[in-house]
């Protein structure tokens, strides 16, 4: 097994227990190898499997979220193409936010510079659309912060509630909440 499909396994693994709950047993089980195994692939244990995840889902949000957003283009077909692109990252709602997993309980301070640093660029790349859309910087950094708060928040609810539709209708309202 490839170590890229190694930190595929682990992203379901952390995503579905979280890092806490994320056991090497679970690990293990999830990915079919041995401890031994997985410590080959990450000699520091846990905490380095979640930071890989955690950087190829940086890698990953790079690619497909970010750097289409700053692609010259017509800012409401950006909003658009990212609520797609969200959708599917997030399975329609139905998986959870890596990054609000590790911002919680012990690892919330192994990983807060990197969930920092992504959710800051994220923001940075939505609100250069919007000022690119004619909205004022501090409008424009305020309606980013906005949205992505409404996406994760939503996420939150549809896995509480066992429902995808918060979700949903967050994608579909990503113009109007962001006033495009």
């Amino acid at each position: 097994m490839s170590k890229d499909d190694v930190v595929a396994k682990l992203s379901d693994v952390f995503r579905q227990y979280g890092y806490e709950g994320a056991s090497l047993s679970k690990i293990s089980v999830a990915t079919g190898l041995s401890r031994a195994s997985l410590y080959h692939y990450f000699p520091k244990g846990k905490e380095e499997m979640a930071a890989t995840v955690l950087d190829h889902l940086y890698a990953s949000l790079e690619i497909n979220l970010l750097k289409p957003l700053q692609v010259k283009g017509n800012p409401l077909d950006k909003v658009r193409a990212m609520g797609k692109t969200l959708d599917l990252f997030y399975n329609g709602g139905c998986s959870s936010c890596f990054l609000d997993l590790l911002s919680i309980g012990e690892s919330q301070p192994l990983f807060q510079s990197p969930i920092q640093q992504t959710l800051s660029a994220w923001i940075a790349a939505l609100a250069d659309v919007l000022v690119e859309a004619g909205q004022d910087v501090v409008v424009a950094r305020c309606n980013a912060e906005d949205a992505i708060a409404q996406i994760e928040g939503t996420l939150v609810l549809s896995r509480c509630l066992g429902n995808n539709e918060p979700f949903k209708r967050a994608i579909n309202n990503l113009p109007k909440i962001l006033g495009l």
